[in-house]
């Protein structure tokens, strides 16, 4: 990968820093104790979180903020129990998705069309705040209008909303990694 002078934005680091979670960033040191141990890694080889932190730090901003990378990780927080250095991958991921929101390097369809956005179908919805209660990231709101909305820097992807809206207004699509990783298990489960 050939980086030229022009993709360089210096002040990305000290963005993603200045973002709640983001602070972290500047405590990496890319030994990838995070990408040994990331399960998404496992099975989706091309996302690498040394590499993602690695991109902000030396401020690739347009191909990090434009990757569909950055919208792999689980946030599970996995590589957090590992990193020597206590960098919090999964808040400065978060960071790094509130800043591609904000600055418009993401479409929203791009995002629902990955399966990483539940999306309410607004005609269905009857307002009983039941993915309010249930969601524990804080993601779905009920509107002036009566009906709820998703606030896509909070959205995990988890699916519980959907499970739990009784009016089955909310749908979330499969994504790809989520395949791969079923199809992972099906194949593990029969090795054993």
């Amino acid at each position: 990968m050939t980086i030229s002078k022009k993709e360089i934005y210096p002040q990305l680091k000290m963005e993603i820093a200045e973002t709640p979670g983001g602070e972290y960033i500047k405590r990496c040191f890319a030994c990838g104790a995070c990408t040994g141990i990331c399960p998404v890694s496992r099975a989706v080889p091309e996302f690498d979180p040394r590499k993602i932190i690695h991109m902000a730090i030396l401020g690739l901003k347009d191909r990090l903020l434009t990757s569909v990378l950055i919208w792999h990780c689980a946030r599970c927080q996995t590589c957090t129990f590992v990193c020597p250095q206590d960098v919090r991958f999964s808040e400065v991921i978060g960071a790094v998705r509130e800043i591609a929101l904000e600055g418009g390097f993401v479409e929203l369809s791009t995002l629902e069309n990955m399966g990483k956005l539940a999306v309410v179908e607004q005609s269905r919805c009857v307002g009983c705040l039941t993915c309010v209660r249930v969601c524990s990231f804080g993601a779905p709101h009920v509107g002036d209008e009566g009906v709820a909305f998703i606030n896509p820097a909070k959205c995990r992807a988890c699916g519980i909303c959907v499970a739990e809206c009784p009016a089955r207004a909310i749908r979330l699509r499969e994504s790809e990694e989520d395949k791969r990783i079923a199809g992972d298990t099906v194949l593990n489960a029969r090795v054993i």
